[in-house]
This record gives structure tokens, C-alpha cells and sequence, in this order.
């Protein structure tokens, strides 16, 4: 496993750090930022053949096949039961690919991710679990080079992922094998230790914490205890203004569509949800085998009430003004309610997507509306429309707007 130094990252203005500015030449963020002009539609036809239809593609982006799964034997130490990390195992098993590129626990500190090229499947153990901030993944794709690697399989999140396929035919790489999982509201490693100061009296002791479908936060303790914070219950309101960077309250794909396969829970209803996007995407998930469990995803609930009091909350935040707090007698209850009456599986899914394509708007209209021409792709425009957010003035680009490749 290779987790070798890189350069320090170019000065930028929207920026999650993806790597591509620790390159040798960090011009190359022109061309492979998400957060300058993205091109979805080309990117999409480029890796999966064509764009995204109507139906659930508009929320999803392109895809062949979806699925509610766990692996049959859980892996210990994994964040729910280690598909992800298992794809990737398979392929180095299989001789695949030559290597890696992903994320492990920085040696100092378990919630701060890590760079590595891993070479070996027995080494994907130590990419297990979740970690929390910026982490510069595609920084390493300069030594995947050196390395002579030309197969290589990554995972990660969608602004990285953004950036390797807008970069991807100028790797020249045989083969590149791509697992996503999808990321919303990423903060810094620093900020993250003040949100679990928050959650618990000991925050030191808890190794593990999960979204869950089921609209619970599970936290983890190195003594074997579990908790679980319903999502109301959690302290959001407490958090500084700019807990969350606009690049994570400006985030236009949610679902990581550029991926070949993504991995992720918000459609799991408990398990994973599977996104199987192109043929490559397939072959991982065939490579699993009988280790893996699949059955069709679920769908229920209606999401329009939720989406509409997310919108008006959003609004006020997004205009300076407080939150509007859910007195405390009805949290319990409405807790209650939610994961029984409120949307679950791909309901939940179509809900957190049209939630972001709020927030986005929302957002860029008030701290960056110069950018939201080239900024907000027209399938976050479709998803948010129903919701009476609609381009004004300006907001959308015009052919003359579009930057030359």
C-alpha cells in the first residue's frame, strides 16, 4: 500500500480539495472542476453511452439496474456490510486492475481520510468504514503513473470522481474501473471532532457513525455500546454558519452518476443500494458472486411535504435568518412518525436529491449568483422545477455562455 506525500494544494475559491490542484501542472482544474462549468450531458454519453432519460435517471443519472444489497457474510470493521470495499478486493483478486486509489485512517487521527494506492486485496481492510473531511484522492493519480500502473480502480466521491472522468483520457490508463458512493454536507476533519462534541459527553470513544434510512444517526463506542439520534434530535441548529462549505450546500450530484457502479444507502430501506450504471459497473458486481445478496428496492412514503418544509428552512438559512427549531414535545412524535409514514427507499432517495437541488440553488442564488449559469446542470433545474424553483434572469447559461474545452 502507497501512501506517499504530495504537493500543497493551489489557492482556489470553490474547492474540495479533489487533488487535481497538488498536480504537477494544477492548471488542470480548468478543465476538471465541477465547480467552474460542469458537463454532465457529455461526460455521461462519454462514460456510460448516453445521457441520463426521464423517470428515475432524472434523480439517479444513467443506469442499468438497481438494487437493495448486503454482502452474505459481513466484513468486520466495514461502515454497513463492505461492498464497496469488497468490488475493489475482487478486482485485485482477479488481476483486474494493478491497484487502488481510495481513501484509509490517517495514522494520527481514525476520522481523518487518507490517500492510498492499495496493491494488494488483503490491504482493502484498512479502506473499511467512513471518515470525514477533504481528503486530495486524485493527488496520487501522478503516482499511479510513475508507478507504471495502468489498470486501476477507484472509489469515491462524486466532485472527485467529476474531476477523474473529465481528466480520464489524458491518464493513459488500459482500464479504469470506477466505484462511487454518494456525499452530501462534507465539512473538515476539525469541524467533524466539533459535531461529535456535540453528540456525546465522550466523543473520543465513538468509532463509528451512520446516516441511516430509518431517520436515525447510529454512533458506535469503543466500550461495544450503540446509540441512535433521531435526525431531529440533532444539534444543526448549534453548528457555526459555515459548518458546511458552499461547494457541500452547492453539490449537483448527489448520487455520484458519473461512477460505473454506486454504493450507497439512501434507497437500502436498512441494507445498501446498488446503482449498477454500464457494463463495467456490471462486471463488479457479477465478480461478487453468490457473496452478495440482491433483491429489488423498495419504494414508499410521499416526499413533497418533507421537501417543501426542507425548502422554506432553507430559504431562511440561506438569507441569513434562523432556523425554525420543531418544539422539543413534538420531536419525539414526529420521530416516531417519519420512518413509518415518511418516504423510505427510492421515495427517500427522490427526496434527498430534490433536497439538494433546493439547497443548491438556494445557496448559489444568494452567495455566488454570477456562477449559477455555469454552475447548476439542467437535470438539477428539472428535479427542483416542481417545486416552483425555477432559472430567473441570468441564471441559466446560453450557448455563448459555454467555456471552450
Amino acid at each position: 500500500m502507497l501512501t506517499p506525500d504530495f504537493r500543497d494544494p493551489a489557492p482556489r475559491g470553490l474547492c474540495t480539495d479533489c487533488g487535481v490542484s497538488r498536480f504537477k501542472d494544477p492548471r488542470a482544474c480548468g478543465k476538471a472542476c465541477q465547480f467552474i462549468a460542469p458537463d454532465y450531458p457529455a461526460l455521461e454519453k462519454a462514460v456510460h453511452g448516453r445521457t441520463r432519460g426521464a423517470g428515475d435517471e432524472t434523480f439517479f443519472g444513467p443506469f442499468k439496474a438497481m438494487h437493495r444489497a448486503r454482502m452474505v457474510a459481513p466484513a468486520e470493521g466495514a461502515q454497513w456490510t463492505g461492498i464497496t470495499t469488497a468490488l475493489a478486493a475482487d478486482l485485485l483478486t482477479r488481476e483486474r486492475v494493478d491497484a487502488v486509489l481510495t481513501m484509509v485512517p490517517d495514522d494520527a487521527d481514525s476520522w481523518r481520510p487518507k490517500p492510498a494506492l492499495i496493491t494488494e486485496a488483503s490491504d482493502m481492510a484498512r479502506a473499511r468504514g467512513m471518515r470525514m473531511g477533504y481528503a486530495p484522492l486524485l493527488a496520487l493519480l501522478e503516482e499511479a503513473q510513475a508507478q507504471g500502473f495502468k489498470r486501476l480502480a477507484v472509489i469515491g466521491i462524486p466532485c472527485q470522481i467529476y474531476a477523474l472522468r473529465a481528466l480520464e483520457a489524458d491518464l493513459g490508463l488500459e482500464r479504469l474501473y470506477v466505484i462511487g458512493t454518494p456525499c452530501s454536507d462534507n465539512t473538515t476533519t476539525e469541524n467533524f471532532h466539533t459535531f461529535l462534541k456535540l453528540l456525546d459527553e465522550a466523543p473520543e470513544t465513538i468509532t463509528y457513525l451512520e446516516f441511516r434510512a430509518d431517520f436515525k444517526v447510529e454512533l458506535r463506542f469503543t466500550d461495544g455500546r450503540q446509540r441512535l439520534i433521531p435526525f431531529l434530535s440533532l444539534p444543526i441548529s448549534d453548528l457555526p454558519r459555515d459548518f458546511f462549505p458552499l461547494t457541500c450546500r452547492t453539490c449537483v450530484d448527489y448520487t455520484n452518476s458519473l461512477a460505473d457502479i454506486t454504493v450507497g444507502y439512501m434507497g437500502g430501506e436498512g441494507d445498501q443500494w446498488l446503482l449498477v450504471r454500464n457494463a463495467r459497473g456490471a462486471e463488479m458486481l457479477e465478480g461478487l458472486g453468490a457473496r452478495i445478496h440482491l433483491q429489488a428496492p423498495g419504494s414508499a412514503g410521499k416526499r413533497a411535504n418533507a421537501v417543501k418544509g426542507f425548502i422554506a428552512n432553507t430559504a431562511r438559512a440561506a438569507g441569513g435568518l434562523p432556523l425554525r427549531r420543531m418544539p422539543d414535545w413534538l420531536r419525539p412524535i414526529v420521530s416516531w412518525l417519519q420512518p413509518r409514514i415518511g418516504p423510505r427507499g427510492l421515495e427517500f432517495a427522490r427526496t434527498r436529491v430534490e433536497m439538494k437541488a433546493a439547497e443548491t440553488i438556494l445557496h448559489l442564488r444568494r452567495e455566488e449568483p454570477a456562477k449559477m449559469k455555469n454552475m447548476v446542470p439542467d437535470h438539477v433545474w428539472k428535479v427542483a422545477e416542481p417545486y416552483d424553483l425555477k432559472p430567473q434572469d441570468g441564471e441559466r447559461a446560453t450557448q455563448a455562455d459555454v467555456p471552450e474545452k
